[in-house]
């Protein structure tokens, strides 16, 4: 993973290339978590959904309507960088990310939900992904001369995202459902192995480029920061005033903040050829949102237990 650039190069210009076995690897391990992940789902988790209207609409509503929508507002009023632009409509056009059933656990929150919020998302993801990153970025002339540069090709995007999310989600439900025991047993395994090897990718393709991200990073780390942050509350106030219980409120809160940093990183190299400003804030988005989940978690978990505690 090598970046080229100069001392007097603008941040438009960076590019960042991901040779096509860092690629596969990326591919790879995407796809592996996501299985890892999906060895703990059900159909039931899906029925439990169904039941509650209420709680998958407002989900649906917080992550795949209202933060795309909120993300293009903020970039109207930011005004930031073409490719910081459209780096933040792709964080923004993704699923939530799969560590926030463990920090909805972590918070107090409805692990269950959280659970089968995700597995929906990932569902619907396979179709939203490409329509909000394509309708979004398109309204916003910098980023639509970016689209119009890589030509975005929707149909690619869409059975790319259905390669790396939809079949292993499948294949997992599957596996869990028919042979429940072996599904279990691979889940102790893959989680954290997958995780880790995503993370050691990470770490490789930072390490080959410190001096870059040393350089550059303090053009993204408040947009990321507000970014976040926005998610965050936009997740928590959209399901408070629908009149969700504080439990289920922390978890869309949670799946909203917490968005798939991993995939963003897939789609920037796939289609944008590692464009340098999209690259830089996906890759600190995949860090602080790990950071910020882990803060707000154990805020919400400490209270619980002081409230706990004291009856």
């Amino acid at each position: 993973m090598l970046l080229q650039t100069s001392p007097t190069i603008r941040i438009d210009d960076l590019k960042i290339n991901f040779d096509t076995n860092g690629l596969w690897i990326l591919n790879i391990a995407i796809g592996v978590i996501m299985f890892g992940v999906s060895l703990g789902i059900s159909i039931n988790d899906f029925k439990r959904l169904f039941k509650k209207p209420k709680i998958l609409f407002v989900g649906v509503l917080s992550q795949f309507i209202l933060l795309p929508a909120a993300t293009f507002l903020a970039i109207l009023i930011i005004e930031p960088h073409p490719s910081f632009a459209l780096g933040m409509l792709i964080i923004a056009a993704c699923p939530g990310g799969n560590v926030s059933n463990f920090f909805s656990k972590m918070a107090g929150g409805n692990a269950a939900l959280s659970v089968s919020l995700t597995a929906f998302a990932t569902a619907i993801c396979v179709f939203m992904t490409p329509f909000n990153l394509q309708f979004w970025g398109s309204f916003y002339p910098p980023t639509n001369a970016i689209l119009k540069t890589v030509s975005l090709n929707w149909l690619s995007l869409l059975k790319l995202v259905s390669l790396i999310l939809g079949i292993p989600l499948l294949l997992g439900m599957y596996l869990n459902t028919y042979y429940s025991v072996i599904a279990h047993k691979l889940e102790k395994i893959l989680k954290p192995l997958s995780m880790l090897v995503f993370i050691a990718l990470i770490g490789i393709a930072f390490s080959q480029n410190l001096k870059v991200f040393t350089n550059h990073i303090h053009h993204v780390i408040f947009l990321v920061i507000f970014h976040n942050i926005l998610a965050f509350i936009l997740g928590f106030y959209t399901a408070k005033s629908f009149g969700l219980n504080y439990q289920d409120t922390k978890t869309i809160a949670m799946e909203t903040g917490i968005q798939n940093g991993g995939l963003g990183l897939l789609l920037i190299f796939s289609f944008f050829d590692g464009l340098g400003g999209v690259a830089l804030l996906a890759a600190f988005w995949g860090i602080w949102d790990v950071f910020s989940g882990i803060v707000l978690a154990s805020y919400w978990g400490r209270k619980r237990n002081t409230k706990i505690l004291i009856k």
